[in-house]
Protein backbone atom coordinates (compact mmCIF):
# COMPACT_ATOMS: atom_id res chain seq x y z
CA UNK A 1 0.00 0.00 0.00
CA UNK A 2 0.96 3.11 -0.48
CA UNK A 3 0.01 6.44 1.58
CA UNK A 4 0.16 9.57 -0.20
CA UNK A 5 -0.75 13.30 1.36
CA UNK A 6 -3.36 15.59 0.61
CA UNK A 7 -4.04 18.99 1.46
CA UNK A 8 -7.10 20.25 2.40
CA UNK A 9 -7.83 23.79 1.80
CA UNK A 10 -10.46 25.42 4.00
CA UNK A 11 -12.09 28.68 4.85
CA UNK A 12 -11.43 30.01 8.49
CA UNK A 13 -14.60 30.37 10.14
CA UNK A 14 -12.80 32.79 13.08
CA UNK A 15 -9.53 34.23 13.99
CA UNK A 16 -8.46 35.86 16.95
CA UNK A 17 -7.28 39.23 16.24
CA UNK A 18 -3.94 38.33 18.32
CA UNK A 19 -3.21 35.46 16.51
CA UNK A 20 -3.83 37.05 12.99
CA UNK A 21 -1.94 39.92 13.99
CA UNK A 22 0.86 37.07 15.33
CA UNK A 23 0.89 36.10 11.65
CA UNK A 24 1.58 39.44 10.27
CA UNK A 25 4.48 39.71 12.44
CA UNK A 26 6.09 36.48 11.49
CA UNK A 27 5.38 37.63 7.77
CA UNK A 28 7.40 41.24 7.92
CA UNK A 29 9.99 39.20 9.92
CA UNK A 30 10.17 36.57 7.00
CA UNK A 31 10.55 39.25 4.88
CA UNK A 32 12.86 41.12 6.30
CA UNK A 33 15.92 38.01 6.64
CA UNK A 34 14.71 37.36 2.86
CA UNK A 35 15.66 41.37 1.98
CA UNK A 36 18.57 40.91 4.17
CA UNK A 37 19.43 38.14 1.45
CA UNK A 38 18.99 39.98 -1.40
CA UNK A 39 20.98 43.08 -0.24
CA UNK A 40 23.97 40.77 0.06
CA UNK A 41 23.73 38.67 -2.90
CA UNK A 42 23.25 42.25 -5.11
CA UNK A 43 25.37 44.87 -3.30
CA UNK A 44 27.36 43.56 -0.60
CA UNK A 45 26.46 46.29 1.67
CA UNK A 46 25.58 44.98 5.22
CA UNK A 47 21.71 44.31 5.35
CA UNK A 48 21.93 46.52 9.22
CA UNK A 49 23.16 49.40 7.40
CA UNK A 50 20.69 49.09 5.17
CA UNK A 51 17.74 49.02 7.93
CA UNK A 52 19.09 51.60 9.55
CA UNK A 53 19.01 53.57 6.70
CA UNK A 54 15.57 53.40 5.62
CA UNK A 55 14.78 53.65 9.63
CA UNK A 56 16.38 57.38 9.39
CA UNK A 57 14.85 58.18 5.91
CA UNK A 58 11.45 58.54 7.49
CA UNK A 59 12.34 59.44 11.39
CA UNK A 60 16.07 60.25 11.17
CA UNK A 61 15.55 64.48 12.15
CA UNK A 62 12.76 65.88 13.45
CA UNK A 63 11.40 67.52 10.18
CA UNK A 64 11.64 64.11 8.46
CA UNK A 65 9.64 62.66 10.99
CA UNK A 66 6.57 65.52 10.47
CA UNK A 67 6.81 64.80 6.74
CA UNK A 68 6.44 61.00 7.24
CA UNK A 69 4.11 61.21 10.03
CA UNK A 70 1.82 64.26 7.41
CA UNK A 71 2.55 61.66 4.39
CA UNK A 72 0.60 58.85 6.71
CA UNK A 73 -2.22 61.50 6.99
CA UNK A 74 -2.75 62.30 3.58
CA UNK A 75 -2.72 58.16 2.45
CA UNK A 76 -4.77 57.64 5.34
CA UNK A 77 -7.61 60.03 4.38
CA UNK A 78 -7.39 59.03 0.90
CA UNK A 79 -7.95 55.41 2.13
CA UNK A 80 -10.21 56.44 4.82
CA UNK A 81 -12.80 57.83 1.87
CA UNK A 82 -12.35 54.40 0.06
CA UNK A 83 -12.72 52.41 2.51
CA UNK A 84 -17.29 52.73 2.92
CA UNK A 85 -17.61 52.14 -0.92
CA UNK A 86 -14.88 49.14 -0.45
CA UNK A 87 -16.89 47.41 2.58
CA UNK A 88 -20.31 47.47 0.24
CA UNK A 89 -18.28 45.78 -2.30
CA UNK A 90 -18.19 48.99 -4.73
CA UNK A 91 -15.14 49.10 -6.47
CA UNK A 92 -13.90 52.52 -6.31
CA UNK A 93 -10.59 52.55 -7.84
CA UNK A 94 -11.10 56.27 -9.11
CA UNK A 95 -9.42 58.13 -5.79
CA UNK A 96 -7.09 59.40 -7.79
CA UNK A 97 -9.19 61.35 -10.08
CA UNK A 98 -11.30 62.48 -7.04
CA UNK A 99 -8.52 63.64 -4.81
CA UNK A 100 -7.45 65.38 -8.19
CA UNK A 101 -10.58 67.23 -8.98
CA UNK A 102 -11.25 68.57 -5.48
CA UNK A 103 -7.68 70.26 -5.85
CA UNK A 104 -8.46 71.58 -9.15
CA UNK A 105 -11.90 72.93 -7.59
CA UNK A 106 -9.19 74.59 -4.40
CA UNK A 107 -7.30 76.11 -7.90
CA UNK A 108 -9.85 77.86 -9.14
CA UNK A 109 -11.39 79.34 -6.10
CA UNK A 110 -7.37 80.51 -5.04
CA UNK A 111 -6.81 81.71 -8.31
CA UNK A 112 -10.27 83.43 -9.92
CA UNK A 113 -11.37 84.59 -6.11
CA UNK A 114 -8.16 85.81 -4.93
CA UNK A 115 -8.80 89.82 -5.45
CA UNK A 116 -12.64 89.30 -5.15
CA UNK A 117 -13.28 88.13 -1.73
CA UNK A 118 -11.39 88.27 1.69
CA UNK A 119 -9.23 85.59 2.82
CA UNK A 120 -11.60 83.66 4.94
CA UNK A 121 -14.34 83.69 2.09
CA UNK A 122 -12.25 82.20 -0.07
CA UNK A 123 -11.47 79.47 2.17
CA UNK A 124 -14.30 78.90 2.84
CA UNK A 125 -15.26 78.38 -1.05
CA UNK A 126 -12.18 76.62 -1.72
CA UNK A 127 -13.98 73.97 1.27
CA UNK A 128 -17.32 74.02 -0.33
CA UNK A 129 -16.14 73.75 -3.97
CA UNK A 130 -13.36 70.75 -3.03
CA UNK A 131 -16.26 68.43 -1.31
CA UNK A 132 -18.80 69.14 -3.90
CA UNK A 133 -16.57 68.30 -6.82
CA UNK A 134 -15.28 65.52 -5.46
CA UNK A 135 -18.68 64.31 -4.20
CA UNK A 136 -20.05 64.95 -7.69
CA UNK A 137 -17.34 62.57 -9.16
CA UNK A 138 -18.31 59.91 -6.71
CA UNK A 139 -22.07 60.57 -7.28
CA UNK A 140 -21.37 60.27 -11.33
CA UNK A 141 -20.51 56.13 -11.11
CA UNK A 142 -22.58 55.25 -8.57
CA UNK A 143 -25.80 56.70 -10.22
CA UNK A 144 -24.85 54.53 -13.28
CA UNK A 145 -24.32 51.38 -11.35
CA UNK A 146 -27.57 52.05 -9.31
CA UNK A 147 -29.64 52.78 -12.73
CA UNK A 148 -28.28 50.48 -14.71
CA UNK A 149 -25.86 48.07 -13.19
CA UNK A 150 -22.73 49.57 -15.23
CA UNK A 151 -19.15 48.45 -14.36
CA UNK A 152 -17.85 50.46 -11.31
CA UNK A 153 -14.54 49.41 -11.63
CA UNK A 154 -14.22 50.75 -15.05
CA UNK A 155 -16.01 53.20 -14.76
CA UNK A 156 -14.34 55.16 -11.65
CA UNK A 157 -10.78 53.89 -13.80
CA UNK A 158 -11.83 55.84 -16.67
CA UNK A 159 -12.55 58.98 -14.55
CA UNK A 160 -9.32 59.29 -13.56
CA UNK A 161 -8.11 59.86 -16.86
CA UNK A 162 -10.87 62.59 -17.66
CA UNK A 163 -9.42 64.03 -14.00
CA UNK A 164 -6.42 64.25 -15.32
CA UNK A 165 -6.73 66.09 -18.71
CA UNK A 166 -9.04 68.35 -16.86
CA UNK A 167 -6.15 69.16 -14.56
CA UNK A 168 -3.66 69.55 -17.50
CA UNK A 169 -5.99 71.50 -19.16
CA UNK A 170 -6.76 74.34 -16.63
CA UNK A 171 -2.19 73.96 -15.77
CA UNK A 172 -2.11 75.50 -19.57
CA UNK A 173 -4.78 78.07 -18.73
CA UNK A 174 -3.25 79.66 -15.46
CA UNK A 175 0.09 79.11 -16.18
CA UNK A 176 2.76 81.30 -15.05
CA UNK A 177 4.81 82.66 -16.60
CA UNK A 178 2.77 81.56 -19.98
CA UNK A 179 4.83 78.99 -21.50
CA UNK A 180 6.00 77.07 -18.71
CA UNK A 181 3.62 74.30 -18.32
CA UNK A 182 3.04 74.56 -14.53
CA UNK A 183 1.14 76.63 -12.06
CA UNK A 184 3.91 77.38 -9.91
CA UNK A 185 3.17 78.65 -6.24
CA UNK A 186 -0.37 79.97 -6.24
CA UNK A 187 -0.52 83.83 -4.51
CA UNK A 188 2.79 83.20 -3.42
CA UNK A 189 3.34 87.01 -2.33
CA UNK A 190 -0.32 86.94 -0.44
CA UNK A 191 -0.77 83.78 1.08
CA UNK A 192 -4.74 84.01 -0.19
CA UNK A 193 -6.45 80.61 0.22
CA UNK A 194 -3.23 78.93 2.21
CA UNK A 195 -4.97 77.31 5.09
CA UNK A 196 -3.31 78.34 8.43
CA UNK A 197 -0.57 76.94 9.93
CA UNK A 198 -1.42 75.09 13.65
CA UNK A 199 1.91 75.69 15.16
CA UNK A 200 4.08 74.15 11.72
CA UNK A 201 3.18 73.57 8.49
CA UNK A 202 2.44 69.80 8.64
CA UNK A 203 -0.02 69.50 11.25
CA UNK A 204 -3.32 70.73 10.03
CA UNK A 205 -3.57 68.04 7.94
CA UNK A 206 -2.45 65.60 10.37
CA UNK A 207 -5.10 66.82 12.86
CA UNK A 208 -8.24 67.19 10.12
CA UNK A 209 -6.97 63.45 9.04
CA UNK A 210 -7.14 62.40 13.37
CA UNK A 211 -10.63 63.51 13.41
CA UNK A 212 -11.52 61.95 10.36
CA UNK A 213 -10.48 58.97 11.47
CA UNK A 214 -12.67 58.89 14.74
CA UNK A 215 -15.62 60.13 12.79
CA UNK A 216 -15.19 57.24 10.05
CA UNK A 217 -15.09 54.34 12.88
CA UNK A 218 -18.09 55.95 14.28
CA UNK A 219 -19.76 55.94 11.02
CA UNK A 220 -18.99 52.69 9.66
CA UNK A 221 -19.46 50.57 13.06
CA UNK A 222 -21.93 52.37 15.10
CA UNK A 223 -24.42 54.31 12.87
CA UNK A 224 -26.99 53.23 10.86
CA UNK A 225 -25.96 54.21 7.53
CA UNK A 226 -22.62 51.96 8.56
CA UNK A 227 -25.19 48.93 8.93
CA UNK A 228 -26.84 49.75 6.04
CA UNK A 229 -23.36 49.75 4.03
CA UNK A 230 -22.11 46.54 5.66
CA UNK A 231 -25.79 44.60 4.79
CA UNK A 232 -25.54 45.76 1.21
CA UNK A 233 -21.74 44.74 1.07
CA UNK A 234 -22.74 40.91 2.37
CA UNK A 235 -25.54 40.64 -0.27
CA UNK A 236 -28.00 43.18 -2.30
CA UNK A 237 -30.77 40.56 -1.95
CA UNK A 238 -30.57 40.26 1.39
CA UNK A 239 -30.75 44.57 1.94
CA UNK A 240 -34.04 44.44 -0.25
CA UNK A 241 -35.84 42.11 1.64
CA UNK A 242 -34.34 44.11 4.77
CA UNK A 243 -36.34 46.99 3.21
CA UNK A 244 -32.72 48.75 2.45
CA UNK A 245 -32.77 51.16 -0.31
CA UNK A 246 -29.72 49.75 -2.48
CA UNK A 247 -29.92 51.92 -4.93
CA UNK A 248 -29.92 54.88 -2.57
CA UNK A 249 -27.44 53.71 -0.12
CA UNK A 250 -25.33 53.38 -3.59
CA UNK A 251 -25.65 56.95 -4.27
CA UNK A 252 -24.58 58.24 -1.18
CA UNK A 253 -21.96 55.83 0.01
CA UNK A 254 -20.06 56.62 -2.67
CA UNK A 255 -20.86 60.48 -2.71
CA UNK A 256 -19.26 60.43 1.01
CA UNK A 257 -16.27 58.89 -0.67
CA UNK A 258 -15.76 61.09 -2.99
CA UNK A 259 -16.58 64.50 -0.77
CA UNK A 260 -13.85 62.80 1.47
CA UNK A 261 -11.27 62.40 -1.41
CA UNK A 262 -12.20 66.25 -2.56
CA UNK A 263 -11.40 67.50 1.29
CA UNK A 264 -8.08 65.80 0.57
CA UNK A 265 -7.36 67.41 -2.69
CA UNK A 266 -8.20 70.96 -0.32
CA UNK A 267 -5.38 69.86 2.16
CA UNK A 268 -2.74 68.67 -0.95
CA UNK A 269 -3.45 71.99 -2.59
CA UNK A 270 -4.72 74.64 0.14
CA UNK A 271 -2.78 73.32 2.95
CA UNK A 272 0.88 71.47 1.50
CA UNK A 273 1.84 71.97 -1.54
CA UNK A 274 0.13 75.35 -2.45
CA UNK A 275 0.20 74.58 -5.95
CA UNK A 276 -1.35 72.28 -8.57
CA UNK A 277 0.02 69.27 -11.09
CA UNK A 278 -1.12 66.38 -12.68
CA UNK A 279 0.87 64.26 -10.37
CA UNK A 280 0.15 65.64 -7.00
CA UNK A 281 -1.71 62.75 -5.80
CA UNK A 282 0.99 60.77 -6.74
CA UNK A 283 -0.55 57.45 -7.14
CA UNK A 284 -2.17 57.43 -3.26
CA UNK A 285 -5.45 57.44 -4.38
CA UNK A 286 -4.03 52.99 -5.95
CA UNK A 287 -2.14 52.95 -2.63
CA UNK A 288 -5.12 53.76 -0.46
CA UNK A 289 -6.91 50.45 -1.99
CA UNK A 290 -3.87 48.09 -0.66
CA UNK A 291 -4.25 50.13 2.59
CA UNK A 292 -7.83 49.91 3.37
CA UNK A 293 -8.16 46.09 2.00
CA UNK A 294 -4.98 45.14 4.59
CA UNK A 295 -6.74 46.52 7.46
CA UNK A 296 -10.15 44.58 6.33
CA UNK A 297 -11.52 48.27 5.91
CA UNK A 298 -10.65 48.75 10.07
CA UNK A 299 -10.24 52.67 9.91
CA UNK A 300 -7.77 51.84 13.30
CA UNK A 301 -5.61 49.52 11.82
CA UNK A 302 -5.67 51.42 8.31
CA UNK A 303 -3.15 54.11 10.51
CA UNK A 304 -0.89 50.91 11.30
CA UNK A 305 -0.76 49.53 7.31
CA UNK A 306 -0.42 53.05 6.03
CA UNK A 307 2.77 53.76 8.41
CA UNK A 308 3.88 50.56 7.14
CA UNK A 309 3.47 51.67 3.62
CA UNK A 310 4.88 55.53 4.12
CA UNK A 311 7.81 54.01 5.98
CA UNK A 312 8.84 52.17 3.00
CA UNK A 313 8.92 54.70 1.17
CA UNK A 314 10.18 57.11 2.74
CA UNK A 315 13.18 54.49 3.64
CA UNK A 316 13.28 53.48 0.04
CA UNK A 317 13.96 56.77 -1.27
CA UNK A 318 17.11 57.35 1.40
CA UNK A 319 18.43 53.94 0.20
CA UNK A 320 18.92 55.38 -3.09
CA UNK A 321 20.66 58.61 -2.20
CA UNK A 322 22.85 57.24 0.61
CA UNK A 323 23.90 54.17 -1.60
CA UNK A 324 23.85 55.34 -5.11
CA UNK A 325 21.50 53.25 -5.77
CA UNK A 326 18.51 53.53 -8.73
CA UNK A 327 15.47 53.44 -6.93
CA UNK A 328 14.50 50.40 -8.56
CA UNK A 329 16.34 48.56 -5.68
CA UNK A 330 14.61 50.25 -2.99
CA UNK A 331 11.35 49.11 -4.83
CA UNK A 332 12.85 45.61 -4.80
CA UNK A 333 13.41 45.66 -1.19
CA UNK A 334 9.72 47.41 -0.83
CA UNK A 335 7.63 44.44 -2.99
CA UNK A 336 9.15 41.78 -0.91
CA UNK A 337 8.22 43.12 1.90
CA UNK A 338 4.47 43.64 0.99
CA UNK A 339 4.21 40.23 -0.77
CA UNK A 340 4.79 38.99 2.32
CA UNK A 341 2.60 41.37 4.21
CA UNK A 342 -0.64 40.15 1.16
CA UNK A 343 0.42 36.45 1.73
CA UNK A 344 -0.03 36.23 5.31
CA UNK A 345 -3.73 37.47 4.12
CA UNK A 346 -4.07 33.71 2.32
CA UNK A 347 -2.86 31.97 5.73
CA UNK A 348 -5.01 34.04 8.02
CA UNK A 349 -8.51 33.59 5.71
CA UNK A 350 -7.42 30.22 4.99
CA UNK A 351 -6.32 27.30 6.96
CA UNK A 352 -4.45 23.89 5.61
CA UNK A 353 -4.99 20.69 6.92
CA UNK A 354 -2.85 17.56 5.25
CA UNK A 355 -4.51 14.45 4.80
CA UNK A 356 -2.76 10.76 4.60
CA UNK A 357 -4.66 8.42 2.57
CA UNK A 358 -3.78 4.82 1.56
CA UNK A 359 -3.42 3.91 -2.26
CA UNK A 360 -3.51 1.04 -3.84
CA UNK A 361 -0.24 -0.24 -5.65
CA UNK A 362 -0.35 -0.65 -9.23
Amino acid sequence: MNKTLKFHISKRASLPWYKSWAIRGIAILAALVVCAIVTMLMTGENPISIYSTIFYGAFGTTRRSWVTIQELAVLLGISLAVTPAFKMRFWNIGAEGQVLIGGLATTACMICLADKLPNSMVIVCMIIASILAGAFWGFLPAFFKAKWNTNETLFTLMMNYIATQLAAYFIIVWEVPKGAGKIGIINQSTEIGWLPQLGNQYLLSILVVALLTGVMYIYLNYSKHGYEIAVVGESQRTASYAGIKVERVIIRTMVLSGAVCGLMGLLLVGGINHTLTTTVVDGRGFTAVMVSWMAKFNPIAMIFTSLLLVFLSRGASEISSVFGLNHSFADILTGIILFFIIGSEFFITYEISVQRSAGKEA
